[in-house]
C-alpha cells in the first residue's frame, strides 16, 4: 500500500510540475510574434486556465460515466496520442501576427503544447478518483496540496535555476523526457485500474445542492480573478519590476497548498480576522490615490494581503468539499471557476473598463463571499460584512474620480491602460502633456513658451539618443527607424529630407500620438508608423537601411527579451548604413542592461558606449541612460561623444543573450536608483 501510495503521489506532483515548468517555456517561444508585452503573460495564464478546465472536464466524465476497463483504455490512448505530438515541430509562422493577440496566443499554444498540456491537466483530479475508488473510499485531498507544491517548484526554479543556466532547446528536450516519464508511470496505473476500480453505481451520479455547486464556482472564481488582477495592478501601477508575477503566483498556490493540506490547516477564526484587517488595508490604500507608499512596502503588503483572501477562499472550499462520490464535478466546478475568473481579468476587463478596475471589484466580491459563507454566524457579522461591501464600493467610486484628475484621455488595449495627462509642470511650459503606460512614462509635450518642438523626458541634445541625431549624418538627411513611438518625440531632431520609421505594436498609442501631441503633424522631415512586432516588422521591412536605428521599448515589468538577443543585433545591423549608430535606451530603475549589450557588442567586434546624462525639471529632461553600438570609430571618437561617454562595461556572469537562452536574474537591480 505503502508503494501503491508513493507511486500515485510521485505522478501528481510530476505532472503538476511539468505543467507550471511548461508555463514560462512556451511563453518565451511567443516572443518574437508576440512581443513582450506582460498582457501576453495574463492570456497565457487564461489559456492554461481554460485548458485546466477542459482537463478536468474530462476527468470528470471518465470517472463517472465509463466502465473501469474503458477508462484504462481510454486515457491510455490520450496518453500515447501526447507522446507522438512531443516531436512535431511547430514554426510560429509570421502569419500569426497579423490576428487579434489574444487569438494568436490561443492558436499558437494549443499548436505547440495543446495535447501534452491536456494529458496533464487531467492528471489530479482522475488519480484522486482511481484512488479512492481502488483503495481508501475517501478522497485523497492531500494529493491535491501536493500538486500545487510541484506547481510552486517549478514556479520558482524556473527563473532561478533553470533559466539563467539552460538553453532553451535543452530544456525543451529535458520537459520531454520528464513527460514521456510521467506518461509511462500514469499509463502503468491506468492500466491496473482494470480490476481495482469498482463498477460504477447509479448512486455516483447524484447532483450536489444548487448553492454548495454556486460556491465551488465562485470562491475559486474570486480568487483566480484576485491574482489577476493583483498581478496586473503590481507590475502596472506599483512597479514595473521584471519578474514580478512570480510573487502573487507564489502567494495564490501556497494558499492552495495549505488549505488543502489537512482539515486542520485552516483555522477559520484567524483568517477570517485576518482577511477583514487586510480588505480594511487594502481599502486604505486604495483610498489613499495620493499618497505613495514606497515599493519596498507596497510589493510585501500586497502579496501577503493575496495569501490572506485566497487563503480565505481556498480554506473555505475544502470546508465545503465532497465525499468521494462527487469529487471530480467538485474539481471540475473549481476549474470552471477558476477559468471564469482569469477569462474576466484577462480578456472581458480589457474591453469593458477603461482602467484596472478589477481589483477593487475583486475586494468587493471577496467581501460579498464573507458575508454569505458567514451568514449563520448572526446579525452582526452579517451587518459588519455588508458594511465592508458599502465602504470598498464607495472607495471603488472616489479611485475613480481620482484617476480621472488631470487626465485628458484613458483607454485600454490588450497591452495595457494608456493615460494622457495634462498638467502646468514646469511653469514656463505653461502646459504639458504627458503619456503613461500603467507607472511607466512613455513621453511628454511641453506647449508654452516655444517649447513645444523642443526635446523633452529621456530624449535631450546632450542625451545619447540626441548626439547620434545630431552628429550621426552632417550635411546630408538621414534616414531614422525607432522602435517604441511613445509621443514621437524624436522627430523633433527631424530637418526637410529627413525620414523616421516607427515601430510600434500597440495601435492605441499611435491614436494618442497623433490626436493630442503635435510632435508628428509638426515636424519637417517625413514620419510614418510600422504597426506590429518591431522583430516581425523589421524581417518584412524594404524601405532601405537606417543610419539611426532607435530602440525604446525595455522600461515596462514584461522586457521584450527577443529584441535584446546575438540574432536580433544581426537583423538591426541589416538595416543600417555602413557606420550607421544603434542607440538602446535602458534607463531602468529594475534591469542592468549594459552588460548584455557590450557582451553583444564584443561578440561582433562593434564599439559599445555608454551615455548618462543629467536631468533639468525646469526644461522637462530626465536623466537618462544610453548605449551607443556602431562600427563607426570616427562617431565615437568626436569629442562631442568621446568626452560624455564611457566604454559599456562587461560583467562575467552575463553571458550572450541568443534567442535560445536570455536571463533576467543576473541584470536584475537590486537596490534600484530612482531616475
Amino acid at each position: 500500500m505503502i508503494q501503491v501510495r508513493f507511486l500515485y503521489a510521485s505522478v501528481v506532483f510530476l505532472s503538476a510540475f511539468l505543467l507550471f515548468l511548461v508555463q514560462p517555456m512556451v511563453a518565451r517561444q511567443l516572443l518574437p510574434v508576440l512581443g513582450g508585452s506582460a498582457a501576453v503573460w495574463t492570456t497565457c495564464l487564461v489559456f492554461f486556465q481554460v485548458a485546466l478546465l477542459i482537463g478536468y472536464l474530462y476527468a470528470d466524465r471518465l470517472a463517472t460515466r465509463l466502465r473501469p476497463r474503458t477508462q484504462a483504455f481510454t486515457h491510455i490512448v490520450l496518453l500515447a496520442a501526447a507522446l507522438a505530438t512531443l516531436g512535431a515541430q511547430i514554426h510560429l509562422n509570421l502569419w500569426a501576427a497579423t490576428w487579434h493577440p489574444f487569438l494568436t496566443v490561443f492558436v499558437l499554444l494549443a499548436m505547440m503544447i495543446g495535447m501534452p498540456y491536456f494529458a496533464l491537466s487531467t492528471t489530479t483530479p482522475l488519480l484522486q478518483a482511481w484512488y479512492s475508488g481502488s483503495f481508501l473510499g475517501a478522497v485523497p485531498y492531500r494529493l491535491f496540496s501536493l500538486s500545487n507544491a510541484g506547481a510552486l517548484l517549478a514556479l520558482v526554479m524556473y527563473p532561478v535555476l533553470i533559466e539563467p543556466h539552460v538553453t532553451l532547446y535543452t530544456q525543451t528536450r529535458c520537459w520531454s523526457a520528464g513527460f514521456f516519464l510521467f506518461a509511462v508511470l500514469c499509463g502503468g496505473i491506468a492500466w491496473t485500474t482494470r480490476h481495482t476500480l469498482p463498477q460504477r453505481r447509479e448512486t455516483d451520479t447524484t447532483r450536489p445542492p444548487a448553492r454548495l455547486l454556486l460556491l465551488w464556482m465562485l470562491l475559486p472564481c474570486c480568487s483566480s480573478l484576485l491574482l489577476c488582477a493583483f498581478t496586473s495592478h503590481l507590475s502596472q501601477n506599483i512597479a514595473a519590476i521584471p519578474l514580478l508575477w512570480i510573487l502573487p503566483l507564489i502567494a495564490y498556490l501556497l494558499s492552495f497548498i495549505l488549505a488543502f493540506h489537512s482539515p486542520r490547516a485552516y483555522p477559520r477564526w484567524l483568517i477570517l480576522r485576518l482577511t477583514a484587517f487586510m480588505l480594511g488595508i487594502l481599502g486604505y490604500v486604495s483610498y489613499g490615490t495620493q499618497t505613495t507608499l514606497p515599493v519596498q512596502i507596497l510589493v510585501p503588503l500586497y502579496c501577503f494581503s493575496l495569501f490572506v483572501l485566497c487563503f480565505f477562499l481556498h480554506g473555505e472550499l475544502y470546508r465545503l468539499r465532497p465525499a468521494a462520490g462527487d469529487a471530480t464535478r467538485f474539481y471540475l466546478a473549481v476549474s470552471f471557476g477558476s477559468a471564469v475568473g482569469a477569462l474576466f481579468a484577462g480578456v472581458a476587463a480589457p474591453v469593458l473598463f477603461r482602467a484596472n478596475y478589477e481589483l477593487v471589484g475583486g475586494l468587493i466580491f471577496a467581501t460579498v463571499l464573507a458575508l454569505v459563507v458567514t451568514w449563520n454566524f448572526g446579525v452582526l457579522a452579517r451587518l459588519f460584512w455588508i458594511a465592508g461591501v458599502g465602504v470598498l464600493v464607495w472607495i471603488g467610486v472616489v479611485q475613480t474620480k481620482a484617476w480621472r484628475q488631470d487626465t485628458l484621455v484613458q483607454l485600454r488595449s490588450f497591452y495595457g491602460t494608456l493615460r494622457v495627462t495634462q498638467t502646468h509642470w514646469p511653469p514656463k511650459a505653461e502646459v504639458t502633456r504627458t503619456l503613461y503606460h500603467g507607472t511607466i512614462q512613455h513621453g511628454m509635450q511641453m506647449f508654452g513658451n516655444g517649447m513645444r518642438m523642443q526635446p523633452a523626458s529621456y530624449y535631450a541634445p546632450d542625451s545619447g539618443v540626441g548626439l547620434a541625431m545630431r552628429l550621426c549624418c552632417e550635411g546630408r538627411p538621414k534616414r531614422v527607424g525607432v522602435i517604441g513611438l511613445g509621443t514621437g518625440t524624436l522627430v523633433v531632431y527631424g530637418r526637410p529630407g529627413d525620414t523616421f520609421r516607427f515601430f510600434e505594436i500597440d495601435p492605441l498609442v499611435e491614436r494618442l500620438a497623433r490626436e493630442l501631441f503635435t510632435y508628428l503633424r509638426e515636424t519637417p522631415a517625413k514620419a510614418d508608423i510600422v504597426l506590429g512586432d518591431a522583430r516581425y516588422s523589421l524581417n518584412r521591412d524594404q524601405s532601405g537601411p537606417f543610419d539611426v536605428l532607435v530602440l525604446d521599448a525595455f522600461s515596462g515589468d514584461a522586457v521584450p527579451v527577443h529584441l535584446l538577443t546575438a540574432q536580433a543585433l544581426a537583423l538591426y545591423r541589416k538595416h543600417l548604413t555602413p557606420g550607421g549608430i544603434l542607440a538602446f535606451h535602458i534607463s531602468s530603475q529594475y534591469l542592468n542592461l549594459e552588460p548584455v549589450l557590450a557582451r553583444e557588442a564584443q561578440q561582433v567586434e562593434l564599439h559599445a558606449v555608454t551615455v548618462r546624462s543629467s536631468g533639468n525639471e525646469e526644461q522637462g529632461i530626465f536623466a537618462s541612460e544610453w548605449v551607443l553600438i556602431t562600427s563607426n570609430e570616427r562617431f565615437v571618437s568626436l569629442p562631442e561623444v568621446a568626452n560624455v561617454s564611457q566604454a559599456s562595461s562587461l560583467k562575467e556572469n552575463v553571458r550572450l543573450w541568443t534567442d535560445d537562452y536570455a536571463s533576467l536574474l543576473p541584470i536584475l537591480k537590486w537596490e534600484p536608483r530612482s531616475h
